[in-house]
Protein backbone atom coordinates (compact mmCIF):
# COMPACT_ATOMS: atom_id res chain seq x y z
CA UNK A 1 0.00 0.00 0.00
CA UNK A 2 1.26 3.36 -1.02
CA UNK A 3 1.10 6.30 1.93
CA UNK A 4 -0.56 9.37 0.15
CA UNK A 5 0.02 12.65 1.48
CA UNK A 6 -2.44 14.13 -1.47
CA UNK A 7 -3.75 13.99 -4.72
CA UNK A 8 -5.36 16.51 -7.15
CA UNK A 9 -5.37 18.12 -10.39
CA UNK A 10 -3.77 21.20 -11.19
CA UNK A 11 -1.48 23.26 -13.52
CA UNK A 12 2.26 21.73 -13.13
CA UNK A 13 4.03 24.79 -11.45
CA UNK A 14 7.83 23.96 -12.37
CA UNK A 15 9.54 22.37 -15.16
CA UNK A 16 9.49 21.46 -19.16
CA UNK A 17 5.46 21.34 -18.55
CA UNK A 18 5.46 24.26 -16.59
CA UNK A 19 1.49 25.14 -16.92
CA UNK A 20 0.21 22.43 -18.43
CA UNK A 21 -2.54 20.20 -16.64
CA UNK A 22 -1.32 17.41 -14.91
CA UNK A 23 -2.49 14.72 -12.07
CA UNK A 24 -0.90 15.11 -8.94
CA UNK A 25 -0.02 12.25 -6.65
CA UNK A 26 1.90 12.73 -3.64
CA UNK A 27 3.59 10.75 -1.70
CA UNK A 28 4.46 10.66 2.05
CA UNK A 29 8.13 10.69 3.35
CA UNK A 30 11.25 11.87 2.72
CA UNK A 31 14.87 10.87 3.44
CA UNK A 32 16.11 14.46 3.04
CA UNK A 33 15.35 17.47 5.51
CA UNK A 34 16.46 20.36 3.30
CA UNK A 35 16.87 23.87 4.93
CA UNK A 36 14.34 25.66 2.80
CA UNK A 37 11.98 22.32 2.49
CA UNK A 38 8.27 23.93 1.44
CA UNK A 39 6.60 20.89 1.29
CA UNK A 40 7.26 20.04 4.94
CA UNK A 41 3.97 18.63 5.55
CA UNK A 42 4.93 15.26 3.69
CA UNK A 43 8.17 14.62 4.73
CA UNK A 44 7.57 12.38 7.51
CA UNK A 45 6.05 8.44 6.80
CA UNK A 46 3.27 9.23 8.74
CA UNK A 47 2.51 12.08 7.32
CA UNK A 48 -0.32 10.65 4.67
CA UNK A 49 -4.06 11.19 4.09
CA UNK A 50 -4.65 7.67 3.15
CA UNK A 51 -2.88 4.47 1.88
CA UNK A 52 -3.85 2.94 -1.60
CA UNK A 53 -3.19 0.68 -3.95
CA UNK A 54 -1.25 0.62 -7.04
CA UNK A 55 -4.56 -0.49 -8.62
CA UNK A 56 -6.43 2.22 -6.52
CA UNK A 57 -4.16 4.94 -7.55
CA UNK A 58 -4.21 4.02 -11.32
CA UNK A 59 -7.86 4.33 -11.23
CA UNK A 60 -8.24 7.56 -9.77
CA UNK A 61 -5.80 9.13 -12.42
CA UNK A 62 -7.56 7.21 -15.25
CA UNK A 63 -11.41 8.74 -13.21
CA UNK A 64 -9.23 12.31 -13.68
CA UNK A 65 -9.42 12.40 -17.68
CA UNK A 66 -5.81 13.76 -17.89
CA UNK A 67 -2.76 12.39 -19.24
CA UNK A 68 0.08 13.73 -17.77
CA UNK A 69 0.57 12.44 -14.12
CA UNK A 70 3.35 14.24 -11.65
CA UNK A 71 4.44 12.40 -8.64
CA UNK A 72 5.73 13.62 -6.06
CA UNK A 73 6.68 13.97 -2.16
CA UNK A 74 7.93 13.96 0.02
CA UNK A 75 10.33 11.76 -2.29
CA UNK A 76 8.15 9.12 -4.54
CA UNK A 77 10.91 6.62 -5.27
CA UNK A 78 11.24 5.52 -1.30
CA UNK A 79 7.35 3.98 -1.85
CA UNK A 80 7.54 1.09 -2.05
CA UNK A 81 6.20 -1.09 -5.34
CA UNK A 82 6.72 2.21 -7.24
CA UNK A 83 7.99 0.16 -9.91
CA UNK A 84 4.02 -1.93 -9.97
CA UNK A 85 2.60 1.17 -9.81
CA UNK A 86 4.41 2.97 -13.27
CA UNK A 87 3.73 -0.52 -15.09
CA UNK A 88 0.20 0.39 -14.73
CA UNK A 89 0.45 3.31 -16.79
CA UNK A 90 2.03 2.72 -19.68
CA UNK A 91 -0.81 5.52 -21.85
CA UNK A 92 0.56 7.94 -18.99
CA UNK A 93 3.27 10.84 -19.24
CA UNK A 94 4.85 10.28 -16.32
CA UNK A 95 6.74 13.22 -14.37
CA UNK A 96 8.59 11.71 -11.52
CA UNK A 97 9.67 14.74 -9.35
CA UNK A 98 12.71 13.26 -7.27
CA UNK A 99 15.18 14.87 -5.20
CA UNK A 100 18.63 13.43 -6.61
CA UNK A 101 19.72 11.54 -3.82
CA UNK A 102 17.39 7.79 -4.86
CA UNK A 103 18.95 6.31 -8.27
CA UNK A 104 16.56 6.10 -10.57
CA UNK A 105 17.74 3.32 -13.09
CA UNK A 106 15.41 0.81 -11.97
CA UNK A 107 12.80 3.42 -12.12
CA UNK A 108 13.02 3.94 -16.18
CA UNK A 109 11.07 1.32 -17.21
CA UNK A 110 9.16 3.37 -20.02
CA UNK A 111 9.83 6.20 -22.76
CA UNK A 112 6.92 7.84 -20.93
CA UNK A 113 8.71 8.11 -17.68
CA UNK A 114 10.56 11.37 -17.19
CA UNK A 115 12.42 12.49 -14.36
CA UNK A 116 12.27 15.84 -12.93
CA UNK A 117 15.62 15.46 -10.49
CA UNK A 118 16.49 17.82 -7.67
CA UNK A 119 20.78 18.77 -7.25
CA UNK A 120 20.72 20.04 -3.69
CA UNK A 121 23.03 22.97 -3.57
CA UNK A 122 25.05 23.91 -0.28
CA UNK A 123 22.24 26.08 0.97
CA UNK A 124 20.39 23.31 1.54
CA UNK A 125 22.68 21.29 3.74
CA UNK A 126 21.93 17.93 1.58
CA UNK A 127 24.61 18.16 -1.46
CA UNK A 128 26.38 15.26 0.53
CA UNK A 129 23.29 12.88 -0.21
CA UNK A 130 23.37 13.58 -4.29
CA UNK A 131 23.60 9.83 -6.05
CA UNK A 132 26.22 11.16 -8.59
CA UNK A 133 24.99 8.21 -10.54
CA UNK A 134 22.05 10.19 -11.23
CA UNK A 135 23.25 13.13 -13.10
CA UNK A 136 24.88 10.85 -15.93
CA UNK A 137 21.87 9.02 -16.46
CA UNK A 138 20.03 12.35 -17.11
CA UNK A 139 18.73 12.75 -20.80
CA UNK A 140 16.72 15.21 -22.96
CA UNK A 141 13.51 14.22 -21.86
CA UNK A 142 14.51 14.44 -17.97
CA UNK A 143 15.27 17.69 -16.47
CA UNK A 144 17.91 18.72 -13.21
CA UNK A 145 16.62 21.48 -11.30
CA UNK A 146 18.68 23.98 -8.71
CA UNK A 147 17.04 25.22 -6.11
CA UNK A 148 19.51 27.90 -4.91
CA UNK A 149 19.59 30.36 -1.55
CA UNK A 150 22.71 32.54 -2.29
CA UNK A 151 25.00 33.34 -5.75
CA UNK A 152 27.30 30.93 -4.39
CA UNK A 153 24.73 28.51 -4.27
CA UNK A 154 24.81 29.53 -8.33
CA UNK A 155 28.59 29.36 -8.50
CA UNK A 156 28.46 25.89 -7.28
CA UNK A 157 25.41 25.03 -9.36
CA UNK A 158 27.54 25.88 -12.51
CA UNK A 159 30.39 23.74 -11.61
CA UNK A 160 28.01 20.89 -11.36
CA UNK A 161 26.38 21.72 -14.68
CA UNK A 162 30.45 21.35 -16.28
CA UNK A 163 31.02 18.30 -14.90
CA UNK A 164 28.59 16.44 -15.69
CA UNK A 165 27.74 18.42 -19.09
CA UNK A 166 24.15 18.92 -18.34
CA UNK A 167 23.46 21.54 -20.36
CA UNK A 168 24.64 19.56 -23.50
CA UNK A 169 22.82 16.32 -22.29
CA UNK A 170 19.11 17.37 -20.29
CA UNK A 171 17.18 19.97 -19.82
CA UNK A 172 18.62 22.75 -16.79
CA UNK A 173 16.48 25.00 -14.65
CA UNK A 174 17.61 27.39 -11.79
CA UNK A 175 15.11 28.56 -8.94
CA UNK A 176 15.16 30.85 -6.29
CA UNK A 177 14.01 30.07 -2.60
CA UNK A 178 11.13 32.44 -1.83
CA UNK A 179 12.82 35.43 0.18
CA UNK A 180 16.30 34.40 -0.09
CA UNK A 181 17.62 34.91 -3.87
CA UNK A 182 15.56 36.97 -6.04
CA UNK A 183 14.54 36.29 -9.52
CA UNK A 184 16.07 39.42 -11.54
CA UNK A 185 19.73 38.50 -9.36
CA UNK A 186 19.33 34.99 -11.42
CA UNK A 187 18.84 36.29 -14.29
CA UNK A 188 22.24 38.90 -13.96
CA UNK A 189 24.17 35.89 -12.74
CA UNK A 190 22.81 34.02 -16.33
CA UNK A 191 24.05 36.70 -18.49
CA UNK A 192 27.30 37.20 -16.43
CA UNK A 193 28.09 33.64 -17.17
CA UNK A 194 26.58 32.92 -20.49
CA UNK A 195 23.95 30.42 -19.39
CA UNK A 196 22.56 29.62 -22.97
CA UNK A 197 21.75 26.01 -21.75
CA UNK A 198 19.90 27.05 -18.70
CA UNK A 199 16.17 28.67 -17.77
CA UNK A 200 15.19 30.48 -15.08
CA UNK A 201 11.92 29.07 -13.54
CA UNK A 202 9.23 30.63 -11.18
CA UNK A 203 7.21 28.37 -8.92
CA UNK A 204 3.78 29.22 -11.71
CA UNK A 205 1.18 27.59 -9.19
CA UNK A 206 2.52 29.88 -5.98
CA UNK A 207 2.28 33.13 -8.36
CA UNK A 208 -1.58 31.70 -9.46
CA UNK A 209 -2.77 31.18 -5.82
CA UNK A 210 -3.26 27.66 -6.54
CA UNK A 211 -2.26 24.06 -4.98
Amino acid sequence: MFKVNEKFVSIDGEGPTAGALSVFVRFAGCNLRCAWCDTVYAQGMEDFSEQMSAAEIAAYIKSTGINHVTLTGGEPLLQDGMIGLLSRLPDYDIHIETNGSVNIAPFRIGDNIHFILDYKLPASRMEDKMCAANFTQAGKSDAVKFVAASLSDLQRAVQVIEKYHLDERTQVYFSCVFGSLEPADVVDFMKEKKLQGVKLQLQMHKYVGVK
